[in-house]
């Protein structure tokens, strides 16, 4: 059985890695069939992120086939083709108690501390699968992308006064922005790449800022005099998250999507003097991946138009070096596993 494996920073190699061990009670054998590249991906493959441990498996954004079933699973049946919720929390610690999963004390997420879907077939809990009835694999494995954007927005509790800007137009940006765009409808988004705005204009029809010195003018021209009143950062950029604080309005709340390592600095006075509300969003909840079903199912959320690269799996071992160190005009890779390659 084949898998790409992320040996150390900077070695990703091909290898044949042993057939898997027979689902036991409460768990699916899956075949993989697609696996979605993303940013986590690349910090891997560089050594940035935070979370990782080698050797590993990477691949977090699946779309699989059920061809197995251990006792007691009633979910899902052989045949069904699922997305996958990538985070296996514990159920039993303080944050699984609160209803906080997503932050489990104990949590594994697959292709980070635990080997995830880079390969064709592997075991894991039934109830990580969730059902896409009538949903190509595409959709299916962009559901983690779009639940990524789905639960910040759900930290960010907008309401129908909110004026919103998203910082930073890559895949979790555009989640966000797609995701909010459900509820409020000024919505800004902003980046220092003029091409990625192109693309945000094109498929979701945003207003778009070029970041810059006057991007908290122009900013404040689109949203009608006012700093917006709801803030996400989904950048991962140290310097972006800190000068996002001088982008958000009086009483609003800044939400951060995007995670970096090391230490985030802020301006107390100004800070209080506005008495804004500070957010992280990580991973997400079930909630949220039943949510984002619902919405692509009713034609509300759409990514399928920033797939615009696919491999097979034997070629992202030579590929993803590339992408890592200078992605271009990449919005979001598929890959296609076993039979159905590209």
């Amino acid at each position: 059985m084949q898998a790409t494996v992320l040996l150390d920073p900077g070695r990703l190699e091909n290898v044949v890695v042993p057939e898997p061990r027979d689902p036991g009670p409460g768990e699916a054998l899956v075949a993989v069939r697609r696996v979605g590249i993303c940013g986590t991906d690349f910090h891997a493959y560089a050594g940035r992120q935070n979370f990782i441990s080698y050797p590993r498996v990477l691949g977090h954004e699946l779309a699989v086939e059920v061809v197995g079933l251990g006792s007691g699973v009633d979910n899902v049946v052989v045949g069904d083709q699922c997305a996958v919720l990538p985070y296996l929390s514990c159920g039993d610690c303080l944050a699984c108690r609160m209803g906080k999963a997503n932050c489990c004390e104990r949590i594994d997420v697959l292709g980070v501390t635990i080997d995830g879907g880079m390969r064709e077939r592997f075991v894991l809990p039934a109830s990580a699968l969730f059902c896409g009835p009538g949903l190509s694999l595409d959709q299916l494995a962009l559901v983690e992308t779009l639940g990524i954007g789905m639960h910040a927005v759900q930290r960010g509790a907008p309401t129908a006064s909110d004026g919103v800007l998203v910082i930073g137009a890559g895949p979790i940006g555009l989640a966000v922005a797609q995701c909010v765009r459900s509820i409020v409808g000024n919505v800004v988004v902003t980046d220092v790449s003029a091409e990625r705005l192109a693309f945000c204009e094109r498929t979701m029809k945003i207003d778009t800022v070029v970041s810059g010195a006057d991007a908290a003018r122009e900013v404040t021209e689109i949203n009608g005099g006012d700093l917006p009143t709801l803030v996400f950062d989904a950048t991962g950029n140290k310097e972006s998250m800190q000068n996002a604080f001088d982008l958000v309005g009086a009483g609003g709340r800044l939400v951060f999507v995007g995670h970096t390592t090391g230490e985030v600095s802020f301006a107390n006075p100004p800070f209080h003097r506005r008495e804004l509300d500070l957010r992280a969003s990580r991973n997400a909840l079930s909630a949220d991946w039943t949510l984002v079903l619902d919405g692509i199912s009713a034609g509300v959320l759409d990514a399928l138009p920033w797939i615009n690269r696919r491999y097979a799996l034997g070629d992202i071992s030579r590929d993803l070096p590339i992408l890592a160190g200078d992605p271009g005009d990449l919005v979001k890779a598929m890959v296609s596993v076993g039979g159905d390659a590209p």
